[in-house]
């Protein structure tokens, strides 16, 4: 009988060391049940599968020995920093002024619990804390260019040419029938908005594995796939689930006018779309880790997820 953890139980086991690492990170609430701390704390510790800091772990685990490698409590706590930077752009894409939702991940959005001002404040306190963490960790001196170069990945990866840039782009672009090319300009939001902290995790991973340039070029192109193929299936999420499945107000896009994959082409051919970024993510995840595997079955799972 074979002994090989299942995908599940690897997405677990990291799911789990993940959430370990952001709760010694996160600042303790205080006596004040409604503050900035209880805020940051809810919205982080809501829930989730980690995907993001999962990913990094992941990479770092394909790319090298674990000798090349930091502590594995420092490394995870690097890894972390990632769910940090993602929560807050939940935080900050559920406020009124941007997609106005009430739901995420099956609870109340932290505006509607703890007011506006302090989701704002929440989300740009996780954001600065990510980066602190991503300045500090691991501690050793000999990581201290590679720290550095962490810190600028991650501010490209969500700043104007990335995150914020796409969440910019998503915004203004809710009429397809005035753009000359739609299509394109889907392609770059996904890219932006979700692709890029996507394939900064997976980038990351390299990274603390002390990988050489062409490994860190097939984690790039795998976390790159990887990106599209989540937001496309996201998009399609969106139209074939509940809420209740969704952990977040299903119909969205749609009742927003946004531009996804079904509203642009339909949901056929956002399927057929769908399986043709599977095949191409599943040939990266193969350049990039061998016939290891894990990478590739999380990305069949990320596929998979509406069956």
């Amino acid at each position: 009988m074979s002994t090989t953890p299942s995908l599940r139980e690897t997405l677990e086991a990291r799911r789990v060391e993940v959430e370990r690492a952001l709760r010694g990170l996160l600042p303790p609430e205080g006596e004040d049940a409604k503050g900035l701390a209880a805020a940051m704390r809810y919205s982080t510790l809501a829930g989730g599968k980690r995907i993001r800091p999962v990913l990094c772990l992941l990479a770092a685990e394909v790319c090298g020995t674990e000798t090349a490698r930091p502590p594995r409590e420092e490394l995870t706590a690097a890894a972390a920093a990632l769910e940090l930077f993602h929560t807050y752009s939940l935080i900050h894409d559920d406020l009124p002024c941007m997609d106005d939702d009430s739901l995420r991940r099956g609870k109340p959005t932290c505006h509607v619990v703890f007011g506006e001002a302090m989701a704002l404040l929440a989300g740009d306190t996780l954001q600065t804390l990510g980066f602190e963490v991503l300045a500090t960790r691991p501690r050793s001196e000999t990581w201290a260019a590679r720290r550095a170069e962490a810190v600028a990945m991650v501010a490209g990866a969500i700043g104007l040419d990335g995150m914020a840039g796409g969440q910019a782009l998503d915004l203004a672009a809710t009429d397809a029938r005035g753009l000359s090319d739609p299509a394109a300009l889907l392609r770059r939001i996904h890219a932006l908005k979700t692709g890029r902290l996507l394939k900064v995790s997976v980038e990351l991973g390299a990274l603390y594995s002390a990988a050489d340039a062409g490994a860190r070029a097939a984690a790039a192109t795998y976390g790159e796939r990887l990106g599209l193929l989540f937001q496309i299936a996201d998009d399609i999420l969106d139209v074939t689930q509940e809420s209740a499945q969704l952990g977040k107000t299903a119909g969205k896009d749609a009742e927003q006018g946004k531009l996804t994959y079904p509203a642009l082409f339909g949901l056929d051919a956002a399927r057929q779309e769908l399986e043709r970024v599977l095949s191409s993510t599943l040939e990266a995840a193969q350049a990039f880790e061998g016939s290891t595997g894990t990478l590739a079955a999380l990305a069949t799972y990320v596929a998979r997820r509406d069956r």
